[in-house]
């Protein structure tokens, strides 16, 4: 089984000052089989009407941040917050999709693990606002995390048949990852996509 600090699961160090839980971890391997396994085949839905604005990414969180403050600053080592209290001024975020380790803030973007978009076309077009919303700022369960620029990109709206970590070392847990997510807000799967699910945690 792949290790937490593969993932870049980091708890927070030196002069952050903001008190936050660690990343939620993805299922065992095992449950992530059994939750695949439930989830229901389909076709995908069309794009019409999607927007990332459909999601309110990024909304405010209680503390006053906002989703993605929180994220960098959860995640991240070392990590010193700026005046304001939530923006981070400096740190290092590890990027597992890709192995790397980010030192510059602007560089270090936030991913959703299920994207947006294939949220959108697989069954989030039909949600409330309030929901679409819970997913796009999900703190809860294992949907954002740091990525690389390049990674992020990389990626862009793709499941896994079309797109999968360049490090191969983090396939297990990212198949772990997508399948809770997608199991969790009861979004169905291609049948590529399933399969393709399949090829990942065939990697644990």
């Amino acid at each position: 089984m792949i290790v937490a600090t593969l993932i870049g699961i980091a708890t927070l160090a030196g002069p952050s000052t903001r008190a936050l839980a660690d990343p939620p971890p993805p299922p065992s391997e095992s449950v992530a089989r059994t939750e695949l396994a439930s989830l229901t085949v389909g076709t995908p839905h069309s794009m019409d009407g999607y927007s990332r604005d459909a999601f309110d990414v990024w909304a405010g969180q209680p503390d006053g941040c906002t989703t993605r403050q929180d994220v960098l600053a959860r995640d991240g080592d070392d990590v010193v917050e700026g005046s304001d209290g939530c923006q981070p001024a400096s740190g290092s975020w590890y990027s597992a999709y890709d192995d790397t380790t980010v030192t510059v803030v602007a560089q270090a973007t936030i991913d959703h693990v299920v994207p947006l978009a294939d949220a959108w076309r697989t069954g989030a077009d039909t949600w409330t606002a309030a929901r679409r919303k819970a997913f796009g700022n999900d703190l809860t369960d294992s949907q954002l995390v740091i990525a690389s620029s390049s990674s992020n990109s990389s990626k862009s709206d793709q499941d896994p048949s079309e797109w999968k970590p360049p490090n191969t070392a983090y396939w297990c847990t990212y198949g772990e990852q997508y399948v809770s997510v997608k199991y969790t807000f009861d979004l169905f799967v291609t049948s590529a996509e399933k399969a393709a699910l399949g090829d990942l945690l065939d990697a644990c």
